[in-house]
């Protein structure tokens, strides 16, 4: 099969399409003939060198992929069969002809649904589900934070936060991506290169603050999100955009606030069962419940309606373009 490769970390320029050995599927595994994948800023970063893959993942760039089953691996449990169309969160490996899943983290393509479309969900919609459910615990009313609000994270956020009945409010670097968001469903957007954000936030919320910041960006926000978050609030870290050293007296300024610092990394999760083998795996749960309560809500009938928001498309042999358009930034959505 053909899969997008490179040889050595570097730039975009290092990408190409090489032909290497397909994988079989394991044990209670499915092979899927991928017809679509996405990019996510995890490639950019295994690119460069900074994100080894997990021990055991695929070395092949790609988290998520849409595509159909091939093939059924020994052990499977007969949820799936040959010909399905499915959409998969991976470790590794999706942008190849075809890839191997643990078929607990196989999803249904809904009917009415593209694989194009399909291929935006996986990643970012389960990463922002498991932060405002798994992790943040986020309730009715509550007022969430989302940084990087245009991103394919971000903008899964607000619609998902909107499903909660709770409050999104956004920042993005233009005018354009703010627009986006407030048509996703944002309360409130704030240009974070032309006003404080924090300012503006407790402007809306009338001083007291966000419950919940979803926080892709690190060291470089910690004395804004501080300023900005409610007493007894959640602050949840999953990137750092902005840099991972702190200076400064964060540890006092939280602990005036009673508020809690929550990290979390989705691609680094063990694929292995518990020790309890009754107790299903964190991603496997994860599927689970996203399939159980926001899938339904893909339908073009559903009431509120999530829709993935494709931003642009390449053929995979032009995967160097979706890079270059992803570190500049210029993205709405999912590449």
């Amino acid at each position: 099969m053909f899969a997008a490769y490179f040889d050595r970390p570097g730039g975009p320029e290092n990408l190409y399409m090489k032909e290497v050995v397909k994988p079989d599927p394991g044990e209670g595994e499915v092979l899927v003939r991928v017809f679509a994948s996405a990019l996510n800023k995890a490639d950019l970063l295994q690119r460069t060198g900074k994100y080894p893959p997990p021990k055991g993942a695929s070395g092949i760039l790609g988290l998520e992929a849409a595509g159909s089953v091939a093939e059924l691996g020994p052990g499977c449990s007969g949820r799936w069969k040959v010909g399905d169309a499915v959409m998969a969160l991976l470790p590794g490996g999706g942008q190849a002809q075809f890839v191997t899943v643990p078929e607990g983290l196989l999803m249904p393509v809904p009917k009415d649904m593209t694989y194009t479309q399909a291929a935006a969900i996986p990643e970012a919609w389960l990463a922002a589900f498991q932060l405002l459910h798994f992790v943040g615990k986020v309730q009715e009313g509550e007022r969430v934070l989302i940084h990087a609000g245009a991103s394919g994270v971000g903008m899964a956020a607000i619609q998902l936060v909107r499903l909660a009945k709770a409050i999104p409010i956004v920042t993005a670097g233009t005018q354009e991506k703010l627009k986006a968001t407030a048509k996703a469903g944002a309360a409130a957007g704030f240009n974070y290169k032309k006003e404080d954000f924090s300012k503006k936030v407790l402007e809306f919320t009338q001083g007291s603050g966000a419950d919940i910041i979803l926080d892709c960006v690190g060291a470089s926000y910690w004395e804004k999100n501080l300023k900005c978050l409610s007493t007894d609030g959640r602050w949840i870290i999953y990137g750092l955009l902005g840099g991972g050293e702190v200076h400064g007296d964060l540890l006092a300024r939280l602990l005036s606030k009673r508020a809690t610092i929550h990290t979390s990394l989705l691609r680094s999760r063990d694929k292995e069962a518990s020790v309890f083998y009754f107790f299903p795996q964190y991603k496997e749960r994860l599927v689970r419940a996203f399939t159980e309560k926001a899938l339904p809500h893909f339908s073009r009938w559903a009431s509120p309606r999530l829709q993935p928001l494709v931003d642009s498309v390449y053929a995979l042999q032009d995967i160097a373009k979706g890079h270059r358009a992803m570190e500049e930034n210029r993205n709405i959505g999912k590449i």
